[in-house]
């Protein structure tokens, strides 16, 4: 008996789990992976977001982090590259996402820093707030 128990109670977490991963695809070519579901405010592009991120690049290199910032970062969303713009408008305070940045919707052919020109991005985000 408690097998079937475990079995099911097994079942449930996976599907919630599965349930609470949903993925959305811009037009942009931004892709928003939900990895946990906010229950807060969703940002507009002209907020002000308080964010934990990780950024790294297509190898997985890591380039960037709130974490080797001292905590979290905070910007007016409409200031930073489009691929952030567009997808963190589509997450609620509380929430995580994968971003997964087309080139073009990161820093294009310039690059910067660490980098390279036509680089495609992922960012990992929590979105802690937004900052009235």
């Amino acid at each position: 008996m408690k097998s079937i128990v475990a079995l099911v109670a097994a079942a449930v977490l996976s599907s919630t789990a599965m349930a609470a991963s949903t993925t959305e695809k811009l037009p942009s070519g931004v892709i928003v992976e939900h990895l946990t579901q906010g229950t807060g405010a969703q940002p507009a592009a002209d907020d002000v977001v308080k964010v934990n991120y990780r950024g790294t690049l297509a190898d997985g290199t890591e380039f960037d982090s709130s974490a080797k910032h001292g905590g979290p970062a905070t910007f007016p969303l409409n200031r930073v590259i489009p691929c952030w713009t567009q997808g963190v408008q589509k997450m609620k305070v509380g929430g995580k996402a994968k971003l997964t940045c087309p080139a073009a919707t990161a820093y294009g052919e310039r690059g910067v820093g660490a980098i390279p020109p036509n680089s495609d991005l992922t960012f990992e985000v929590e979105l802690v707030g937004i900052v009235k």
